[in-house]
């Protein structure tokens, strides 16, 4: 149940999706006074060094972040692509790319103390909870995040709805296992019914894994029963050609790991689908390796 550590996967392609668009979310909803809620089902250690065992065992920052830095791109980047640069370079100060943030800190740097914003983190991993209250003890202001080590569906239920009715979550979890699919779309589906009109960012791996195709498809199911606006965005880095002939025959090719991820939006800012459309094609043409690279956007409600 715990074998997941994502420590080997900081700072790879599907992660620059992810806290791209997180970014972006939060600094959209963070533009009215009024204070909000966020919550992170899923909040892993907060902090990953990118020149760690974990990282240099895995490499897949080398085809995310780092790849991204070295790139052209990085120099003149679009809007969207600019403030995730901007924040990861904050955790950097020296210009030496060592740490990257995990979703808990990406969110905890753009949260507001004089508007009361909140963050509930929520972390099961016996170990990735202990490094993320660590982590957490490095902040200066600690009084807007709460850590529970608990399943983050269940405890996401008694947060909704939020004292201020603003509010953001995050679900990401491991997908180990097959139910995780499953959980998903039943939490959104028990969120709306609660908090119709909270905005709600679920990422996934895609994989080729039925559960992984199906859920984007239950999603915007559940949304359009809602009556609710959703954004549906992928990108695929594609497969890497140099790897594809490296195992002696009669031998299983070496995995390629992930190629590919989603992020599905409920409520989405107005803005971001057209964020979105100027970005990714240009994150492709970065970031992409071989056979089966591509993006997608797509919106409804």
């Amino acid at each position: 149940m715990f074998s997941y550590r994502h420590g080997f996967h900081a700072g790879n392609h599907a992660d620059v999706l992810k806290h791209m668009v997180l970014i972006a979310v939060i600094k959209h909803l963070t533009a009215k006074p009024t204070a909000l809620t966020v919550v992170d089902t899923h909040a892993g250690a907060g902090l990953y060094r990118l020149d760690s065992d974990f990282a240099g065992t895995s490499g897949e920052a080398q085809d995310g972040i780092v790849k991204l830095l070295a790139s052209p791109l990085a120099a003149e980047p679009p809007p969207l692509l600019a403030d995730y640069l901007q924040l990861i370079a904050s955790f950097n100060p020296s210009g030496r790319n060592r740490i990257y943030p995990g979703s808990p800190f990406v969110t905890q740097a753009l949260l507001r103390k004089e508007a009361r914003d909140k963050l509930w983190l929520f972390e099961l991993h016996p170990t990735d909870a202990k490094a993320l209250a660590e982590h957490v003890l490095q902040l200066e202001d600690q009084r807007m995040l709460a850590i529970k080590r608990e399943d983050g569906f269940e405890g996401l239920r008694a947060l909704l709805p939020p004292p201020s009715r603003r509010a953001l979550v995050l679900i990401d979890p491991s997908y180990e296992i097959k139910n995780d699919y499953g959980r998903v779309a039943l939490c959104i589906q028990e969120s709306l019914k609660k908090f119709a009109t909270g905005t709600y960012m679920v990422w996934y791996p895609v994989i080729p894994r039925p559960e992984a195709h199906e859920l984007p498809r239950r999603l915007k199911t559940l949304s359009n029963q809602a009556g609710k606006p959703w954004l549906h965005a992928t990108l695929n880095i594609g497969q890497a050609p140099e790897r594809a002939n490296t195992h002696t025959p009669g031998e299983k090719p070496p995995r390629q790991g992930l190629t590919a991820s989603g992020v599905f939006l409920v409520n989405p800012p107005h803005t971001l689908k057209a964020a979105l459309l100027e970005v990714l094609p240009q994150l492709v043409e970065t970031l992409g390796r071989g056979r089966g690279q591509g993006h997608a956007v797509e919106s409804g409600g």
